[in-house]
């Protein structure tokens, strides 16, 4: 079973910063793709940024490019969410999620489809004030 606890959130002003992680520790089975969701109220959950296994490979959707970095530290079983020059916009729950069968760039649904991940946390709020 796969569990994913996310931790970082919290309250910042415009143009603040915060670091999201996410403990995927209780798990072994390979995590071909791992990705960063968030949810507004009343809206519908949004693909952040998503990134391969290897590192190498990262994906963001085109309202956080240059100000939010994804990555990981396989050997902490650990994934990272640097988000920099925050905006209200930003507001909302924050997850993350697994995908252990394909990579961000392959299998049939996008990376940005929360419906290809099976595996999620519980979430961390963020709120961004102006």
């Amino acid at each position: 079973q796969v569990q994913l606890l996310e931790s970082g959130g919290g309250s910042v002003q415009a143009g603040g910063s915060l670091r999201l992680s996410c403990d995927a520790s209780r798990y072994t089975r390979n995590r071909y793709c791992m990705g960063w969701f968030r949810q507004a109220a009343g809206k519908e959950r949004e693909g952040v940024a998503a990134i391969n296994r290897d590192s190498d490979t990262t994906f963001y959707v085109d309202s956080v490019k240059g100000r939010f970095t994804i990555s990981q530290d396989n050997a902490e079983n650990t994934l990272y969410l640097q988000m920099n020059s925050l905006k209200p916009e930003d507001t909302g729950m924050y997850y993350c999620a697994a995908d252990l069968l394909f990579y961000c760039n392959a299998g049939v649904k996008g990376w940005w489809n929360p419906s290809r991940f099976p595996h999620w946390g519980q979430g961390t709020q963020v709120t961004v004030s102006s």
